[in-house]
This record gives C-alpha cells, sequence and structure tokens, in this order.
C-alpha cells in the first residue's frame, strides 16, 4: 500500500479514537469550544513538530540539550559504578570493558539527575514561569477551569507532582476536571524519566529526545478530547473564572544546592520506585502466564496484544507490524512505558527491523505515558493523600482514567503517523 494511504489512515484513526472516547463514555452533551480547541491544538502542535522548520530546529536543539544533559549525569555513576555503568560495547578510558547492560545501573542514574535538574529550574523560578505559560494558553484557548489548566501544563514536566499544584482545588473538583487531572498525569511522562526513554532509543531513533518532548506537549491536549469527551463538565468549577497561582509543597529550601541535594534525594525515591515496580509487575506477570500458559496455552502479553491490535491499525501501522506493535502496546498496561521502550528498541535492533522509520516514530509518540496498572495505583494514593475525603472518587475515576490516557496516547499516535516526515 502506498504510504499516502497510511497517513490517510492515521488521519481518519483519530476521529475515530475520539468517537470510541465519548462512545465508552458517559455519552452525554460536549463541550465544543473544549473539543475543537483542543484538537485544533494538538493538530498545530502536530504540524509544529514535524512540518514547521524553525520548530523542527528548536526540537533539534531540545534533543541536543537534552543528551548532552544526559550524557553529563553518566560522570557521577561512572565514578561510582565503573563499569557497570557503561553500555554493551562502550569502554573506559583506561580500555576497561562494559559487563554488558544493567537497567539499574546505566539508566536509573539518570534519573537521579535529572530529579536534581528539575529541582533546580524550580528552585530559580523557571519551571514557574513555563507552567504558567502552558496553562494559561490551556486556560484561554480551551475553556478549562483554572485548576485543570495548571495541573495539565504542570504535567508536561512533572508527574504526581502536578497535583501539589492545585491542592488547595482538589476538595471540590468536579468529576470530570478529577477525570481530565488523572488522564494527564497518566497520558504523559515526566522530565525527570524521559532520559529513560532516550537510553532506549537513541540508537535507533535520531532526535529522540527532541520527540519525546515533542510528544508530551501534543498528549495534553489529547488527554484533554479523551477525558472531556468520556465525561463532560456538566457542572460549574471553581476555579473556572480565574487561574490559581502555582502552590508549592510549603518547604522552603535555603538555597540552589540543597535544592539539587532534596531534588538527587527525590529521584533516588523514585529510581527505587521504578525498580521495585519492575520487579513486582514482571513477577507477577510471569505467575499469571504460568496459569494461563497451564490453562489457555497463552500469555499475559499476547492477549493484551490481541486487544490492542485495532489500535495499532488505527495509528496506521503496515499490516505486517499490527501484531509485533500490539504487543509492545498491549504490555505496556502491565509492564510499564519502560519495558515496552527497550523492548520496541530490542525489536527494532533485529536484521531486518520489524519497523519503517515511521512506524517506530507512531509507537514512540504512543507509548510516551504512564498508562499502566502500576501508574493508576500511584496516581490515586498520591492524590488520595492530598484529598483524603475524595478517596472513593479518586479511586473510581482512577480506573476510567486509565483508559482514557491510552485513547489519549492513540491520538497522539494518530497525529505522528499522519504528520511525520519520511
Amino acid at each position: 500500500m502506498d504510504e499516502t494511504l497510511y497517513r490517510i489512515i492515521s488521519l481518519v484513526g483519530f476521529f475515530l479514537v475520539a468517537f470510541i472516547a465519548w462512545a465508552t463514555g458517559s455519552r452525554q452533551k460536549i463541550n465544543l469550544k473544549t473539543i475543537m480547541g483542543s484538537i485544533a491544538l494538538a493538530w498545530v502542535l502536530g504540524v509544529l513538530a514535524f512540518w514547521v522548520p524553525w520548530s523542527r530546529a528548536a526540537l533539534r536543539w531540545i534533543n541536543d540539550g537534552l543528551v548532552a544533559i544526559l550524557t553529563a549525569s553518566q560522570k557521577g555513576a561512572l565514578f561510582l559504578l565503573g563499569p557497570l555503568a557503561i553500555g554493551p560495547g562502550q569502554t573506559l578510558s583506561d580500555g576497561t570493558p562494559s559487563v554488558g547492560f544493567i537497567l539499574a545501573f546505566q539508566v536509573l542514574p539518570s534519573v537521579i539527575f535529572f530529579s536534581a535538574v528539575i529541582s533546580g529550574l524550580y528552585y530559580l523560578g523557571i519551571m514557574q514561569v513555563v507552567v504558567r505559560f502552558f496553562a494559561r494558553i490551556f486556560y484561554r484557548l480551551l475553556a478549562l477551569s483554572g485548576a485543570e489548566s495548571l495541573s495539565a501544563a504542570a504535567n508536561i514536566f512533572v508527574g504526581i507532582e502536578s497535583g501539589l499544584t492545585i491542592r488547595p482545588y482538589l476538595i471540590k473538583m468536579t468529576h470530570s476536571e478529577l477525570l481530565t487531572l488523572m488522564t494527564c498525569m497518566m497520558a504523559t511522562v515526566a522530565s525527570t524519566v524521559m532520559g529513560i526513554y532516550v537510553i532506549a532509543l537513541r540508537d535507533i531513533f535520531p532526535q529522540i529526545a527532541g520527540h519525546l518532548v515533542s510528544a508530551s506537549l501534543i498528549s495534553i491536549p489529547c488527554a484533554i478530547i479523551a477525558s472531556k469527551l468520556s465525561l463532560p463538565e456538566l457542572k460549574v468549577p471553581e476555579s473556572l473564572k480565574k487561574l490559581p497561582k502555582i502552590e508549592s509543597d510549603g518547604e522552603e529550601l535555603s538555597n540552589f544546592m540543597v535544592a539539587l541535594i532534596d531534588g538527587g534525594a527525590q529521584g533516588v525515591k523514585m529510581a527505587v520506585g521504578i525498580a521495585t515496580v519492575l520487579i513486582v509487575v514482571l513477577g507477577l506477570e510471569s505467575l499469571v502466564d504460568l496459569v494461563l500458559a497451564e490453562s489457555l496455552d497463552i500469555s499475559v502479553q499476547n492477549l493484551l496484544g490481541w486487544l490492542t491490535i485495532p489500535f495499532s491499525v488505527l495509528m496506521g501501522l503496515r499490516p505486517e507490524e499490527w501484531q509485533l506493535a500490539g504487543q509492545i502496546l498491549g504490555s505496556r498496561f502491565i509492564e510499564t512505558e519502560v519495558s515496552a521502550y527497550f523492548a520496541l528498541a530490542m525489536a527494532q535492533a533485529a536484521d531486518p527491523a520489524p519497523f519503517t522509520l515511521r512506524s517506530v516514530t507512531i509507537l514512540t509518540y504512543a507509548l510516551c505515558g504512564f498508562v499502566h496498572l502500576a501508574s493508576m495505583g500511584i496516581f490515586i494514593g498520591g492524590l488520595t493523600v492530598l484529598a483524603p475525603s475524595r478517596a472513593r472518587d479518586i479511586t473510581v475515576t482512577g480506573a476510567r482514567a486509565l483508559w482514557t490516557a491510552f485513547l489519549a496516547t492513540v491520538l497522539t499516535g494518530c497525529i505522528a503517523g499522519a504528520l511525520v516526515l519520511s
């Protein structure tokens, strides 16, 4: 089939996925300004990312900057871990070779460093300015409440921490606001863990870091589309006519170095949490696979792969790529996006590679989100701590948000499929 036809399929797939979000939701009257504004913003961001020369140059600059930061972050790991911190085929300055790929030693240290950098930027006030800028765009163009706009903007850069920015409003948020908040949380990735995905794909996907930033941006309006089609706003939110100030967690840091150390400490907790989730979830998946293999002769990954094949089709992938793409997309629900990105990298390293560069781009955008059971638990737990009285609403909304967040990432993949240049 001609590539133009696959692009048309991606375009049509975008609107079919949006229809699925509405059909599987409450099917109530929607706010056309919010939906149409979000669709327009998502496609404008996509055009900027893929077609406009100056914005593509900006993404290359961002990519080079993130890769430089990632390279710098390895210096401390090399000092502490020696050959354990270098990847396969690499050597130290004295000629000592790598012992092979070890995720804990070669990937997780970047989480600690990125977390420290983000904390430092917050201390300097830079991140607040950037978040406020995006929040104003969402508030003015998409007819969202102020709390929704601020939390959505924060989710471009952080994860569960975005809940802190609107903590005073959580108690009175409507169900639609809660769904939008949690969908944005799951449909985007925090900049603190972006280094992991760069490490996974930089050998097979040029300019991967810039595209991950682009994917996280595009996923915000896509998350709003999915959540507001699934559960439209029927009430009047408390912050409908105002944009809240950015709240802090109440802890004042004395200086820039303390901010870096505090951010690094948070990164350690995050790295340990990621490692814990991978150990527990992959172990449980193996146990479930044993049961399914004995009773039904299938695996969890195969089952989820079959269920997600239709979305591989809607994103405009080639027929010979559907099954493997479905397995990678489906595995994310259990194994997390970290494992899915590395699975994509390992598959693409084969000779011949199973995916075209266009298809790798689509999957990279579609996988860019915390769409898995572990993150759902983390976000439910984190928000419940901030608003204990809303525990039941948050728990029920969390399960729904997992679905809408998945649809949001598929919408992002459809935009990539329609616009990516060969």
